[in-house]
């Protein structure tokens, strides 16, 4: 009878065992699609793709059965049109329908305070990519018959500086899986970031001589040292990220500016407000594996010390301005070490509008008219740094007598003889 029971038990045990697949979710950026599976266990998984037609294959080792049901009510977005899922083995098969070739990238992510075990799929769009090669190729590849020709180095008096266009990184925080933080009645940060960067972009394109550079422009997540990768690719003359405060205590309340500090916060608040921003990357699902301790430790360089500077005057500028708008939570300008604000040669500041876990200022937040409003005074304050700085750039005189093309295989003499030979 006993060896009865034992062999009933170790029948239903793998069953008793099985994870469940909670959720599966599909977030479309521009250039990529990001499929998110929730299981309530740590799962093994498997990617792959197949041809004729395009598709992604998902296999989840000991998944319950009734995950199939969850992973077929998935909306399809992005690259993904259709998502469908059936029984594989001990587990679930998701087959993902995709509108071209892709590459992937899967990676596990542990549970943190927002969600529990998760897998993580990247879809990326292959012709990106293989234009991408094909462009470096051709810029390495240097034929022997056609040596490569450079330009001789600028010399006094070949060019001159003349104003460059400002760019204004925009950066609205969170954004996909991470939501940010939570307002007493639901709205979430990353909603409400998005807004008022969306409003402060389209003020900055009505200045003369300025463009906005969103970092996101839609609900999906972008790494923060990607955010500042956009920022630098860009050639922005300043990164604004715009937030909503947050706190354990609900009366908290007005709005903040912080600078980068390489060297500890001001405050208990923004101890615990850098904490919170900086693991969004762990929340908003990105690869740390494998990766630098750039999140905690990136050591600030010399020429920085002139950055910062401007980061404190334009801070001020916006704290300001903010002032009018809404009670300030202090009125100098605050320091803590975002990762976001870590670009050693861009001004950055970060702006955190009012307190979401504030009842009364989260119903500001969800305003349309106070987020413009909040995204007006940060204009004003950037708008008043500029007035007194222009950026500039350098252009080479096209027509300069004593400059020639030589070939880099050139035999005898430097580029600077060659450059005087006339």
């Amino acid at each position: 009878m006993r060896w009865g029971i034992g062999l009933i038990l170790m029948l239903l045990l793998p069953l008793a065992q099985a994870a469940e697949l909670r959720d599966v979710r599909v977030w479309d950026a521009p250039d990529s699609t990001r499929v998110v599976l929730d299981v309530s266990n740590a799962a093994k998984s498997h990617v792959f793709t197949l041809t004729k037609p395009d598709r992604v294959v998902i296999d989840l080792d000991g998944i319950d059965a009734a995950g199939v049901r969850k992973a077929n009510q998935t909306e399809a977005k992005g690259i993904v049109r259709n998502v469908r899922a059936g029984v594989h083995g001990d587990g679930v098969r998701i087959v993902l329908d995709v509108d071209e070739p892709v590459t992937t990238n899967a990676f596990d992510l542990a549970p943190n305070d927002d969600y529990g075990n998760r897998v993580v799929v990247d879809l990326g769009r292959k012709t990106v990519v293989d234009n991408a090669a094909v462009g470096a190729s051709a810029a390495t590849a240097t034929p022997q018959s056609a040596p490569q020709s450079v330009t001789a180095p600028v010399l006094p008096g070949t060019g001159r500086l003349q104003d460059k266009q400002i760019v204004i990184a925009v950066d609205a925080g969170h954004g996909g899986e991470d939501p940010g933080a939570h307002g007493p009645s639901g709205l979430l940060e990353k909603n409400v970031s998005l807004a008022i960067a969306r409003k402060l972009a389209l003020l900055i394109n009505t200045q003369p001589n300025m463009r906005a550079v969103l970092t996101r422009d839609g609900d999906y997540y972008v790494g923060l040292r990607q955010r500042v990768e956009i920022a630098r690719k860009q050639q922005a003359d300043m990164f604004v990220s715009i937030h909503c405060n947050a706190f354990t205590k609900r009366d908290m309340h007005g709005t903040a500016v912080y600078v980068l500090s390489d060297r500890g916060v001001n405050t208990e608040q923004a101890r615990w407000l850098a904490n919170r921003e900086n693991a969004a990357d762990l929340v908003g699902g990105v690869e740390l594996q494998g990766k630098d301790n750039d999140l905690a430790t990136v050591l600030l360089d010399l020429s920085q010390s002139a950055t910062m500077e401007a980061s404190f005057d334009v801070g001020s500028r916006i704290l300001h301005s903010m002032g009018e708008i809404n009670t300030l939570q202090r009125r100098d300008v605050q320091q803590a070490a975002f990762v976001v604000l870590k670009a050693p040669d861009i001004p950055s500041v970060l702006v955190e509008t009012a307190f979401i876990t504030n009842p009364h200022e989260e119903k500001l937040l969800g305003s349309d008219d106070y987020q413009g409003k909040l995204a007006s005074g940060i204009l004003d304050g950037v708008k008043g740094y500029f007035h007194g700085y222009r950026p500039r750039q350098q252009i080479v005189d096209k027509e300069a007598p004593h400059l020639q093309q030589v070939s880099a295989s050139a035999g005898g003499g430097s580029l600077q003889d060659a450059a005087f030979s006339n």
